[in-house]
């Protein structure tokens, strides 16, 4: 394999959801919110706990790139979109790492 084999960002959100008043409710909003960061901000994302709460959700977003530089620029992105849906209900916990770095 070459030197560099890519980077990752792997992104762990908590979403809090004051307004849901049902089960229904976040899942509609969770769903509208996966397709943005699917779509719009390129990150592969998966529901990772908290389904059965109206008010919380867990999930996991994965983004790559070719640079460092490339997996934090996009990461920032989401990250920033996420903060302005969610001024007072996001905890986001972050991790770059390399191909390599993964390989161990």
């Amino acid at each position: 394999m070459s030197g560099n084999d890519g980077f990752v960002a792997v992104l762990v959100i908590d979403l809090h959801f004051p307004e849901a008043g049902s089960l229904k409710h976040k899942r509609k909003e969770l769903s509208s919110i996966k397709a943005i960061l699917h779509r719009r901000l390129g990150a592969a994302v998966a529901e990772i706990d908290h389904q059965d709460l109206w008010q919380r959700a867990a999930l996991t977003a994965a983004l790559t790139g070719a640079s460092p530089a490339a997996v934090t620029q996009a990461a920032d992105r989401l990250e920033r979109w996420l903060s302005g849906r969610f001024p007072d209900g996001v905890r986001i916990e972050r991790i770059v790492a390399s191909v390599e770095e993964l390989r161990g």
